[in-house]
């Protein structure tokens, strides 16, 4: 078993797989509903809505639906779009088992603790049909998936099928009168929907689970008598074929797979059984320690399958779908089923060579592993896990390809095997950690020790192993017993060497690691999806698949994606623009994600062919016309939509309309027409909304309209006379207020005295019904290369009505079904045919004059010349791409590249506390200016060093509002804070200095060493403060209070600020008692000359005093003898020759234990990452 997903929850009681997207339904004994997306491992949604358990739920295989069934009697159908519940079923009287959508009908059928089965209609929401007949508990009811009829498991021992054809053609409209009378005549007289078939009996115990075969007339169902028993069934009866045997406890649920000659069951006895359906035998057990399994889906389309368990549920495969293969220069040798095949690249001649044959046992994942080539003897290594891990050796005859010989395999054991020369191969031997090195007669030419403890070897050149154990990988020269090279990376998968063995990618689950042949690392992308395969091109761009995308990597680190895949597939070779994958081609330009990253949309839109990603690139470049013949052939309401939305801000009013058409947006039309002051098109929008009899809609339409006949109209049609008759009166028209006044009676409202109406019209439009202007550009050196090939000529005929009367094509004959780009008749003539019988709407033709008087509209055509101009790289962009200095990119409001900048250069992690410096460096960098009061406010970027004579064309670095010379001020005034004793004052002042350090920008090569000197200065400072506050916290510890004011005179102050931190010292020692090191701390103090007449005299005293009786009552943590410096967070002393590991920005030490904690002192930095070193002027980059 392979498994894919797992999840923690209560008891899962029902699953159930969506047939396109990678989600699975849970429903959980606890009444909640879970939605999972298994390939992301992610919670999508929950649905908690049952009271009690839900035992059944089933997605629709084509809504976005799906019906829960639980203990509470009530079925309920879910839009999980909406994230609600639609509608629920009532009817069972007692808990719903399962529940299941019929795969084309409306259908759904559910299985109750009341012995019923019922069929409901999900679209009339009623009860169609009531299956009655057992007389126990049905423990599930499912359809056939292709006839009509019905299975039914229940605890009264039994299987039903139940042959629901005439339910069918109740339900299908007849087609003569003879068919509807026989129909009624069965209405009206108790005619049978559904009819039991066969009653399966052969079971001991109740049935708790049957199913049909997906395409064989067979039936499997599982009991509470331990037993799994195979059912066949003709037209006219249903026997019992075999028993299958070995489940220890109730079996709860069993299916055939859709795709393997296998029937898959679960039981409470914690086990999950695989049975060979031909041979009807067991083949495999997986086991749970403590979990009872209930219930089991399997994937409609993909060899995914589930199980729900008492503590959650599992998602997984039962073989490995990876074929082995192996490239060798122009050729593809890959297994296939039972065969080993043969792909020629340049000819794609795809050949048979050997048909190897499977191991006797019945087992699961015998098919080989990997497999390995050596093209001079023509000698293939096929590996798979049979025995505990084993190899077959073939060797065989070039000429010999494709007759489909037998070999005979030379066989052994080993976890795997490897070719490493011409005629040697290297095998595994785990038990020993050694590998054998073999001839082609499988003989041991000699025995190697492996430097680690190996679980797989790979190829890594002549005579080279790459060995890997559970977290590295290490090359080992089996010549001359040496390691080559050792990198530590999670559990590797797969190894991809590159064409010129310089360079190998290393793929585990979740990562690809890109390092030398010598194993030196070079780059690490993490992937949240599975990588499933990988190749090199010829250029050293790594190009790899994950589930679902085709992806590449270049050895700086850059990635991106190249296209997006449906199923997965694996990579074998990469030459020129074609990829090539196991058994199927791709087509596509590495680069096209790389040019788009990199700020080259309009470049890579010339190189894609997916049109979702050329729709993208087209809106991100401008390019209109492509955008709307990518949006026509994607046909999606959500392209569309934003499609409007650039085509609006390019003032592109008849691709505005031509979007809003296709996704029937009628709101948004009656507006663009009110703004564009198109009233004709306006007044065919208020005829649409009175056939779609939307009320909201006329009234809008007739309120931008100005026509108050028709709002009064309306009004009056949805029963509001009183504002029918206010309109009418206040509007002039006293004939309709009469007629109104006479049906309100006595109910006549009053209107306010002394007031003048007036008549709401919308005000004419400052430029109607034309586009914006255009500025006219020069055409780029793409735009003509690609114009005429292959798609030009088809997208022009595609939007050439894409000018301001764009949209002559809106079709109401079914408002609601309205057809994308067909709203026609409406908004020609205006005219509504309102005598149908059928409800629909009849439309004459149009009568339209010759082809030729057509105006040609002139949006996509070659003779344009205004295009929209795509707008300037921004000044930031230019700020970023020029520059190394974190400072400026913070400037530039990338901020994201900063942080990697800090990372890198300072080893900075935590970047909280430098937030509001990175906003004061962004906002401080531009200029706002108001132009109107309904236009955006304007942002200007401010350049560092702009003069008059600065040239327009040349971008210099940005403004920064940060300066060395107000950290000098911030310094002076820290210590003044130190002085006066300020203590917490004066550490936010230094703290704040060191968090502004990494983002000051200085000029020459002395302010970058002044800037180096301030950061040891500052740190000192710091580490000194903490350490006094931290004394004056430890109250009840006299000993720890004498070490850290010890400490405190040890940090590297200015005199008069050491002076203090000695006399402090020496104050708390002799009250202490502790003479001899009091004395010693005065003895300093005397040597720095103090210039205060009482700290000398002081001094004298105390040391006067301590000669007397040189002795300590207690024993310190401190030798002044021995040089030391102090761990900035245990703040214990690090004597010299002591190990410790330093902050790589503010260089504080600590004792080796702190490695990787943030360092205490400066708070933003990893202590002992490695950091290559401030970067602070363009004058340390070359």
């Amino acid at each position: 078993m392979l498994t894919k997903f797992e999840t923690k929850s209560n008891r899962v009681k029902g699953l159930s797989f969506h047939p396109k997207r990678p989600w699975i339904l849970a429903s959980l004994h606890s009444g909640v509903i879970q939605l999972w997306d298994y390939r992301m491992g992610t919670l999508i949604d929950k649905f908690d809505e049952h009271d009690g358990p839900v035992r059944g739920v089933h997605f629709h295989n084509s809504q976005p639906l799906f019906v829960s069934g639980g203990d509470d009697y009530k079925i309920k159908v879910w839009n999980y779009k909406l994230h609600r519940c639609l509608f629920t079923l009532l009817g069972h009287l007692d808990y719903i088992r399962t529940v299941q959508f019929h795969h084309e009908s409306p259908w759904i059928v559910s299985a109750s603790d009341d012995q019923t089965i019922r069929i409901w209609n999900w679209q009339s929401r009623t009860c169609i049909s009531v299956l009655t007949g057992h007389n126990h508990y049905v423990m599930c009811a499912l359809f056939h998936p292709k006839d009509d009829l019905v299975v039914s498991a229940s605890l009264d021992q039994t299987v039903r099928v139940w042959d629901i054809g005439s339910l069918k053609r109740k339900n299908a409209s007849p087609a003569d009168d003879i068919l509807r009378l026989s129909q009624m005549n069965t209405d009206l007289f108790g005619g049978v929907d559904a009819v039991v078939k066969y009653v399966l009996e052969g079971h001991d115990r109740g049935v708790n689970w049957a199913s049909f075969h997906p395409t064989l007339p067979l039936i499997v169902s599982a009991a509470d008598d331990r037993q799994v028993k195979i059912w066949r069934m003709n037209d006219t009866k249903a026997w019992e074929v075999d028993t299958l045997r070995g489940h220890m406890n109730n079996v709860s649920c069993v299916m055939f797979h859709a795709k393997q000659d296998i029937i898959v069951s679960n039981s409470e006895d914690k086990s999950i059984r695989i049975w060979d359906a031909t041979k009807r035998t067991g083949i495999q057990t997986f086991r749970r320690e403590h979990d009872r399994f209930w219930i089991l889906a399997a994937h409609p389309e993909m060899n995914l399958l589930a199980a729900g368990h008492d503590s959650g549920m599992i998602v997984f495969k039962l073989e490995r779908e990876r074929p082995a293969f192996t490239v060798s220069g122009d050729s593809l040798f890959y297994t296939k089923d039972r065969f080993l095949c043969f792909y020629e690249f340049s000819t794609q001649r795809d050949v048979q060579v050997l048909p190897f044959r499977r191991p006797g046992s019945l087992s699961l994942n015998q098919s080989p592993k990997t497999l390995s080539y050596s093209p001079t003897e023509n000698a293939f290594l096929l590996c798979s896990d049979v025995d505990g891990g084993s190899y077959e050796l073939y060797c065989i005859s070039k000429d010999g390809y494709g007759r489909g010989d037998v070999q005979d395999a030379k066989k052994g054991h080993g976890g795997s095997a490897v070719f490493v020369a011409r005629n040697r191969f290297a095998v595994l031997e785990k038990s020993t950690n050694q590998v054998l090195i073999k001839s082609l007669k499988n003989e041991i030419v000699k025995k190697s020790a492996l430097p680690v403890a190996t679980d797989a070897i790979f190829y890594a050149g002549t005579g080279n192993l790459l060995c890997r154990s559970e977290d590295r990988v290490v090359v080992f020269d089996l010549q001359q017993r040496i390691v080559l090279g050792d990198l530590q990376t999670p559990f590797i998968k797969y190894v991809v060497w590159s064409n010129d063995m310089e360079h190998v990618a290393l793929l585990s689950k979740h990562a690809i690691i890109i390092a030398s042949k010598k194993l030196v690392h070079q780059c690490t992308l993490h992937e949240t999806i599975r990588v499933k395969s990988g190749a090199w091109d010829d250029n050293g761009v790594f190009i790899y698949t994950t589930l679902n995308h085709i992806k590449y990597c270049l050895p700086n680190g850059d990635n991106g994606i190249i296209k997006t895949l449906d199923v997965p597939i694996y990579i074998t070779k990469v030459s020129g623009n074609i990829i090539f994958c196991l058994d199927r081609d791709g087509k596509s330009r590495a680069m096209i994600a790389y040019l788009q990253q990199k700020g080259f949309p309009e470049v890579a839109l010339h190189f894609v062919k997916d049109e979702k990603i050329r729709f993208n690139l087209a809106l991100e470049s401008g390019n209109i016309q492509i955008a709307v013949a990518s949006a026509t052939a994607i046909d999606e309401k959500d392209y569309w939509y934003r499609l409007g939305v650039e085509a609006l801000r390019q003032g592109n009013a008849g691709i505005v309309e031509y979007a809003y058409q296709r996704t029937k947006n009628f709101e948004r039309l009656s507006f663009l027409y009110l703004v564009t002051g198109n009233l004709e098109k306006l007044s065919k929008m208020l005829k649409i909304a009175e056939v779609k009899e939307d009320v909201m809609g006329q009234f809008h339409n007739a309120l931008y309209m100005g026509d108050v006949r028709e709002r009064v109209k309306v009004l009056e049609k949805v029963g509001h006379l009183p504002l029918a008759y206010i309109a009418a009166s206040v509007h002039g028209l006293h004939d309709v207020a009469e007629r109104l006044a006479t049906e309100l009676g006595d109910n006549v409202p009053s209107l306010p005295k002394g007031k003048v109406q007036s008549l709401l019209i919308p005000p004419s439009p400052v430029m109607g019904g034309s586009d914006w202007p255009l500025l006219r550009v020069m055409r780029g050196m793409f735009d003509g290369v690609f114009d005429n090939t292959g798609r030009g000529v088809a997208d022009e005929e595609e939007y050439e009505a894409a000018d301001g009367d764009w949209g002559e094509g809106l079709d109401i004959a079914d408002v609601d079904a309205l057809q994308n780009g067909d709203v026609a008749e409406i908004l020609e003539h205006g005219e509504v045919a309102e005598e149908n019988d059928e409800g629909g709407w009849e439309m004459e033709d149009l009568e339209l004059g010759p082809e030729a008087d057509t105006p040609k509209a002139s949006i996509g055509t070659q003779s344009s010349v205004f295009v929209a101009p795509p707008p300037g790289m921004p000044v930031s962009h230019i700020w970023v791409q020029k520059s190394s200095l974190a400072a400026e990119h913070a400037a530039a409001g990338n901020f994201d590249t900063a942080m990697r900048l800090l990372n890198r250069q300072l080893g900075i992690r935590n970047f909280a506390p430098l937030k509001s410096i990175f906003l004061d460096l962004h906002t401080g960098s531009h200029s706002y200016l108001r132009a109107f009061s309904s236009a955006p406010i304007i942002s200007l970027a401010v350049e560092r060093g702009w003069t008059d004579s600065s040239s327009t064309n040349v971008r210099g670095p940005p403004a920064l509002p940060f300066k060395l010379s107000q950290l000098d001020e911030k310094l002076r005034a820290g210590y003044k804070f130190f002085t006066a004793g300020k203590f917490t004052e004066a550490l936010k002042t230094f703290v704040n200095i060191l968090h502004t350090i990494p983002l000051i920008v200085v000029e020459s090569r002395r302010e970058v060493d002044d800037v180096k000197e301030l950061i040891i200065i500052v740190k000192e400072y710091v580490l000194g403060l903490q350490i006094e506050l931290k004394r004056r916290e430890t109250k009840d510890n006299p000993v720890r209070q004498q070490e850290l004011a010890a400490y405190f005179t040890h940090c590297n102050f200015q005199a008069p600020h050491l002076r203090l931190a000695l006399l402090n010292a020496m104050t708390v020692c002799y009250k202490a008692k502790n003479l001899a090191t009091a004395a010693n701390f005065a003895r300093r103090l005397l040597e720095t000359n103090p210039t205060i007449e009482n700290q000398a005299k002081t001094a004298r005293q105390v040391l006067a005093a301590a000669e007397r009786n040189m002795t300590d009552a207690t024993q310190l943590n401190y030798d002044f003898r021995n040089p030391f410096v102090t761990c900035g967070a245990t703040y214990v002393p690090i004597y010299r020759g002591q190990k410790d590991v330093a902050c790589p920005y503010c260089t504080s030490r600590f004792v080796p234990t702190q490695e990787g904690q943030l360092c205490a002192v400066c708070d933003i930095s990893v202590i002992g990452a490695d950091a290559s070193g401030l970067l602070c002027s363009p004058s340390q980059v070359r």
